[in-house]
């Protein structure tokens, strides 16, 4: 697959078979994800990435929990709404079950922090597409990054201190065999030119 095939077939995988991802094909998408550009060059960005089901499972209750303690208002972007929507009800794994989490956190004071994290998140998630990996953006961890109980969970996970999580991505094959890669219309990000 040539790279702009792999950027424009790329969807969101949301069903992750229980299968395992291969060490050398998880290390190649680790690595796009480690070659994304950053501000300065800084290369700050802090990958964590989470395969141990246990762990997994703690994170996803702990996620659920906090939600659920949260109400939602108006105006509130609809995904976060839905997150503490879902979690209030008994089943909500905010990674979709998939076998690899994979954080991007950086540096709280860092002014990239967030730029610098999106670019290894899409470089991932490009590699993944061309590998037959499912993957999908994960912002939950984003939105209680200021949380206690998930800041001093993830601590004991190896985030740094100082550190927060920007984004994260849940990563495995897709539960039907390929990842979707139907084409979806372009309805926004208009272009304008000035010649």
């Amino acid at each position: 697959m040539d790279t702009l095939e792999a950027i424009l077939t790329r969807r969101s995988t949301r069903a992750f078979a229980q299968k395992d991802v291969g060490q050398d094909v998880l290390d190649q998408v680790l690595e796009a994800g480690r070659h994304a550009p950053s501000g300065g060059n800084n290369q700050t960005t802090h990958l964590i990435v989470i395969r141990n089901r246990k762990v997994l499972e703690d994170l996803a209750a702990l996620v659920k929990q906090e939600f659920s303690k949260m109400e939602v208002t108006p105006g509130m972007y609809k995904s976060m709404a839905a997150a503490i929507r879902r979690s209030k009800e008994e089943v909500y794994v905010f990674h979709y079950g998939a076998p690899v989490l994979i954080l991007t956190a950086n540096r709280i004071d860092y002014g990239n922090n967030i730029a610098d994290c999106a670019c290894v998140l899409e470089n991932m998630m490009i590699a993944a597409n061309a590998l037959d990996l499912g993957s999908c953006w994960i912002n939950q961890l984003k939105w209680l990054n200021e949380n206690p109980v998930i800041t001093e969970y993830l601590r004991g996970i190896g985030l740094e201190e100082g550190e927060r999580v920007y984004g994260a991505l849940a990563l495995g094959y897709a539960k039907d065999g390929l990842p979707n890669r139907s084409p979806l219309p372009r309805t926004g990000n208009p272009v304008t030119y000035v010649d």
